[in-house]
């Protein structure tokens, strides 16, 4: 299911834990962040990032193991 919103705002969210910048899973319906050692997975429901840190998926030990 794609993630469905607004570029501009998009383009102003950033990770909560560390500040970084988003990229988008349209197949997991999260926003990832960029940061390599934060990389934190923030999903998306019905349009609407969830920006809760306790919400997030840890996306490093996927990383390590794949």
């Amino acid at each position: 299911m794609a993630v469905n919103l607004d570029p501009d705002l998009l383009s102003i969210l950033v990770c909560p834990k560390c500040r970084s910048e988003f990229r988008v899973d349209d197949e997991a319906s999260e926003l990832v962040c960029t940061n390599g050692a934060c990389a934190l997975a923030y999903p998306v429901r019905d349009d609407i990032p969830v920006l809760l840190i306790d919400e997030a998926r840890d996306t490093r030990q996927e990383v390590a193991e794949g």
